[in-house]
Order: structure tokens, then C-alpha cells, then sequence
């Protein structure tokens, strides 16, 4: 059976709809209201910070530091070679342990030297007994030839004899010295006190000549070999003093001085040498311990500068928030130098003149945002009650 609309069910219809679009409009409304509202209380908040949350840029010095680092090495070390060739008969030392001067190190097998030193002395004996003989012939010849009984020229062999002789006296003695000095090499002393850092050899081992030992270096006195950009040697002299911290003593700083400074650049670069000494009593440091460190340059000319805690830096760049014309600003800035001590930093963006900067981390910031500075509270007797604390708004710092 066909539906039929009648006029009453019509209007019904039309009722309900009405009815249903009217409590729609009516909700909208309200979270209309409720936002605009909501947005409009926002708005409203102001930003109050104190002369003491502020800055301004100043004009300083920049302490400037010229950081160095490298190595330590000792100033004396010495690695004893063995001056003759031969087995390795004994070694006295190991490493780490503590030497004097001209203390014994090792021994080389002398029999081969002794033997040959038994020889060298053999050949002087003969050599000076033919010397005697020559001695002898040319005294009684000298006689004949004061008497006519021989001619001159007889008597110069017999003087020439005895020249050559004595030569072969001298030359027989000078190897005979040898010999011994031989004897001597082979025994191997300390050149200086220290502490052993090497045993090249060990007994029963073959030495070469000119081979190496033992290796002494003397901890009293380290140096530090460091580069240095040219540009920055002038500001340099002997004696200037350097800072230093050295890998695994923590915060504990070492002092050191310019010693020299090399006169020409290294081979490829435009750097030069400049060697620090660090003394060393306690026998703290040792050879090959890497060290950082500083030296102080005489600072330029002020130049304008914000307090480190005042710059910020997010995503890469760099910037800082200024109150300007009651609104919080978010300013890009270049920044140069820091100065650690003074917890200076060079700012080389000029900023607004008189724009306070503020001075910490304050969180939720915008920029754009209303912002107020408040004046200073005035000192209050003792005797008055202070008044109690007005309503609004402050940023908080992080």
C-alpha cells in the first residue's frame, strides 16, 4: 500500500527539523564562545620580568688563549750501544727500574778481546826489542864513524833503522791502547740517572757493533713539542708560562714555560715548533702522555660582548630574546670569542640600543609575545609590614 503524505504529517516533519537545527546552533555557539573566550585570556598574558632577569650588551675585553697539545717527552734520554761485537754476557738492569751515572748495564763476552789485547802486547815487546837493537847498532856505528872506520852513508842506515824501529814502538802501543779501550767498550754503563725504558738485549743474545743496549731517560725535566700558527708567534716569548692537563690526572693542572721556539715553519704547513718545559720533581709524569693546554695572549681592544648564559643555541643557530617596545624578540646573532673565565661571549650582531637582553633560560617563550620589565622593588623599613603580593604573570626561568 502507497504511502500517503497528509498536510498534518508534513508539518510534524518540518517541526522536528526546526527543533534539531535550533539545538545544533545553540551547541556551536557555545564552543564558539568558549574558544574565543579561551584565545582571548591568552592573549592577555603579559610577561613581567625583573631588572635582575635582564642584560645589555657591554663593551669588555676578551681574554684570548691560544690552546696547544701534543706529546710529553723527556729533555735527557740516552740509549747505550754496544761500541764492540760480541755474545751478551749479562745484563744487570730491567726496565723500570731506577739507575745512576756510570752505573753497570750489561757485559759483553771479552775472550776474543782479551786474546786479542795478549797480542797487541806481544807485538810491542818485539817491536821495542828491535828498537833496543837498533838502538845499539846505531850507537856503535856512531863511534866507527867518528873514528873514519865506516862512511856516512853506512851510518845513516843504521839511523834509519833505528827510526823506523822506534815508529813501530809507537804505532805497537797505540794498539795495545786500542786492545784495552776494547775491553772497556765491552762493558756498558749508564751515561745518566734515570729509570730504564728499554732492554734491547738479554744475556746470550749476539750484539752487533753500534747496536742498542738499554735506553735511560731522566723524568726530572719533560717537554712538550707543540704546533703553533705563525700569525700567533709574535705574541710569544721565551719564558711565558702555559697551562696544562695531562690524560688521566683529571682536574689537576700542570704548569709549564716556553723554552724555545723554533726558528723556521715545519715542511708543509705554516706552523712552528715551539717546545714547552714542564718540571716534573715527583716523578709524576711519564714519556708519551698526551697533554692539552693554553697560552695566555694579551687581550685586544673591548669589544661588545653578552653574558654566556644570554646567547642560545637551538637547531644551529644562535640567538638571544630583547624586550622591545613591550614585546618579547627573538634576534639572530653572530657570535666571535668566549672568554671561560669571565663567562664573556663576543657578540658581532649589533643589537638595538638599550634593548635589555635577558640573562638566562627562561622556558615557553614566543616571540611576539607581551613582555613587561618591572622596576626594582624599593627597600622597606623593618618596621613597615611589606605588602602582600599582587596578581600577574611572571616567566620562570629554566
Amino acid at each position: 500500500m502507497a504511502y500517503r503524505w497528509t498536510r498534518r504529517r508534513v508539518v510534524a516533519v518540518a517541526v522536528a527539523m526546526l527543533v534539531v537545527g535550533a539545538i545544533g546552533g545553540t551547541a556551536a555557539m557555545r564552543v564558539i564562545k568558549k574558544s574565543d573566550e579561551s584565545t582571548k585570556g591568552q592573549q592577555t598574558v603579559t610577561l613581567e620580568f625583573m631588572p635582575a632577569d635582564l642584560t645589555r650588551v657591554e663593551a669588555k675585553p676578551i681574554a684570548r688563549w691560544l690552546p696547544v697539545s701534543g706529546t710529553v717527552q723527556p729533555v735527557r734520554q740516552a740509549t747505550v750501544k754496544a761500541k764492540v761485537s760480541g755474545d751478551v754476557r749479562q745484563v744487570t738492569v730491567r726496565e723500570g727500574e731506577s739507575v745512576k751515572e756510570g752505573q753497570l748495564l750489561a757485559r759483553i763476552d771479552t775472550a776474543d778481546l782479551d786474546a786479542k789485547l795478549i797480542e797487541r802486547v806481544g807485538a810491542l815487546e818485539s817491536a821495542k826489542a828491535q828498537l833496543a837493537l837498533a838502538e845499539k847498532n846505531r850507537t856503535t856505528n856512531g863511534a866507527l864513524l867518528k873514528q873514519n872506520f865506516i862512511s856516512q852513508n853506512a851510518f845513516d842506515t843504521f839511523e834509519s833503522t833505528y827510526n823506523v824501529a822506534q815508529g813501530n814502538v809507537k804505532s805497537a802501543e797505540a794498539q795495545v791502547q786500542l786492545a784495552r779501550n776494547a775491553l772497556k767498550d765491552a762493558i756498558a754503563t749508564s751515561p745518566l740517572n734515570g729509570i730504564v725504558a728499554k732492554r734491547h738485549v738479554n744475556p746470550g743474545e749476539k750484539a752487533a757493533f753500534d747496536s742498542p743496549l738499554i735506553t735511560v731517560v731522566d723524568l726530572k725535566d719533560l717537554e712538550l713539542q707543540a704546533m703553533v700558527p705563525a700569525v700567533d708567534v709574535p705574541e710569544l716569548d721565551i719564558g711565558k708560562m702555559v697551562e696544562l692537563t695531562i690524560d688521566g690526572f683529571g682536574e689537576r693542572r700542570f704548569t709549564g714555560r716556553i723554552e724555545r721556539i723554533n726558528p723556521s715553519t715545519e715542511p708543509g704547513t705554516r706552523a712552528i715548533l715551539v717546545f714547552v718545559g714542564i718540571p716534573n720533581g715527583d716523578g709524576a709524569l711519564r714519556g708519551g702522555m698526551f697533554a692539552t693546554g693554553r697560552i695566555a695572549l694579551a687581550a685586544r681592544a673591548p669589544d661588545a660582548t653578552l653574558p654566556a648564559n644570554a646567547v642560545r643555541v637551538e637547531a644551529g643557530q644562535t640567538y638571544v630574546w630583547t624586550v622591545e617596545k613591550g614585546k618579547l624578540v627573538r634576534r639572530g646573532v653572530v657570535t666571535g670569542r668566549r672568554d671561560e673565565a669571565a663567562g664573556r661571549i663576543e657578540v658581532k650582531t649589533e643589537l638595538p640600543r638599550d634593548a635589555p637582553v635577558l640573562a638566562a633560560k627562561f622556558d615557553n617563550l614566543k616571540d611576539g609575545a607581551p613582555a613587561i620589565v618591572k622596576a626594582a622593588p624599593a627597600a622597606v623599613p623593618a618596621s613597615v609590614p611589606a605588602a602582600a603580593p599582587t596578581s600577574g604573570t611572571t616567566a620562570s626561568a629554566g
